[in-house]
């Protein structure tokens, strides 16, 4: 049976505020990291130290239920947010590039806990009946961070390519950040969450087709993200020769679909249309415009800002719609479940490099979008197969 209590106004335009300011303290950073690593490690050895981090969120994920279970949500968020705030503030400071690599692989697992915080605390204040909505609300003010951001960062990081400035304004994030979970959340009621085993949490899931197809789905759309987060930012910059102030404003433009487009798609998805038509009309958009990336090697901001955006307007769709069918059929007492989903992202990690590495066997650099398109169109199998909720 699941929990949808009346919806609280003044709490979801809070979380609202929250959760731009935590996608912010990741976004600004987001494009430029792999460049950052590249001052001390090659290509092969960025792939191995983001895998790292995806195995230690992981094992995040995993313990992390427990301690919200043990001393609340609320302690939980609190006391992340303070290492994430110790973390960043390492990478501003360290010189060795073990010691970046290893607090950078932290910095990188802990980040997605937060977002689990934020979920609960949101889901504790969901109607069932307004879920398309709210997460719509929620995911198109979250994702106007990512708008702006890197904008932001490449201003950060200016002719100089002072990467740890990024850092710098991640950190600043974080100080609002703290104060408003303070500020709001010290009286929140924890629901009673259910507590299975690694193996009852696999056999609960697996249990649910819907979920499993879900799951699947999610995984091949983090999968795009976390190849074109890494990859597509160096291509531009060391491939087509683009400067990173010219990036940012490609990135800029390219990530408009997710605050435009997510809120009126989630009211529709609430009134008119099922989640799975739309979830798999954005997998073709996406698969189609990044198979087409290769076509282009002139140096045009327009172009390539172009082709980019449509690759978001298919993702922003999908996204949207994943999120809004996982939150229509999980409680808000699931915490292990919700972490699970979350997971997924982690698994990206893994599966990114792989793509690479495998690609680069058997065709170029450029082509490597082809291959990642056509693992994008995989997604159409759970997107038409899943069972609608209206």
């Amino acid at each position: 049976m699941q929990l949808h209590p009346k919806p609280n106004s003044h709490v979801i335009y809070t979380l609202v505020v929250i959760s731009f300011i935590y996608a912010l303290h990741i976004a600004i950073p987001i494009y430029s990291n792999s460049s950052f690593l590249s001052l001390f490690a090659d290509p092969q050895t960025i792939g191995f130290i983001y895998m790292a981090g995806a195995a230690v969120g992981i094992f995040g994920y995993l313990i992390a239920p427990g301690i919200i279970r043990r001393i609340g949500n609320y302690a939980a968020s609190v006391w992340f947010v303070c290492i994430q705030i110790a973390l960043l503030y390492g990478l501003i400071a360290a010189t060795s590039p073990l010691v970046l690599a290893s607090l950078f692989i932290l910095q990188t697992a802990l980040v997605p806990l937060l977002g689990l915080n934020l979920d609960i605390f949101l889901a504790a204040n969901t109607n069932g009946h307004k879920v398309g909505t709210i997460r719509g609300l929620y995911t198109s003010i979250t994702n106007s961070a990512w708008l702006i951001a890197p904008l932001l960062g490449s201003l950060l990081i200016g002719a100089t390519s002072n990467y740890r400035n990024t850092y710098v304004a991640a950190l600043a994030m974080l100080f609002p950040f703290l104060y408003l979970i303070y500020r709001n959340f010290p009286r929140f009621k924890d629901p009673e969450y259910t507590h299975p085993s690694p193996v009852q949490l696999i056999r609960h899931i697996s249990s649910n087709k819907n979920w499993m197809k879900l799951f699947s789905a999610n995984i091949i759309l983090q999968t795009f993200y976390a190849w074109m987060v890494v990859y597509s930012p160096l291509y531009l910059h060391n491939t087509i020769g683009f400067e990173w102030t010219e990036i940012g404003i490609i990135l800029t433009i390219m990530l408009l679909p997710f605050a435009v487009i997510q809120y009126p798609l989630g009211k529709i998805a609430d009134k008119k249309y099922g989640e799975k038509e739309l979830m798999a009309i954005g997998f073709v958009i996406m698969a189609i415009a990044t198979a087409m990336i290769p076509l282009i090697s002139e140096k045009s901001l327009l172009l390539w800002a172009g082709i980019l955006l449509l690759t978001r307007i298919g993702a922003a769709t999908t996204e949207i719609m994943i999120e809004i069918y996982f939150f229509k059929t999980v409680s808000n007492r699931d915490s292990a479940v919700l972490g699970s989903f979350r997971v997924t992202r982690h698994l990206s990690y893994f599966i990114a490099p792989v793509i690479t590495g495998a690609g680069l066997l058997f065709t170029t650099t450029p082509y490597l979008f082809t291959i990642v398109g056509a693992v994008t169109l995989l997604g159409l199998y759970p997107a038409l197969t899943i069972k609608d909720t209206n």
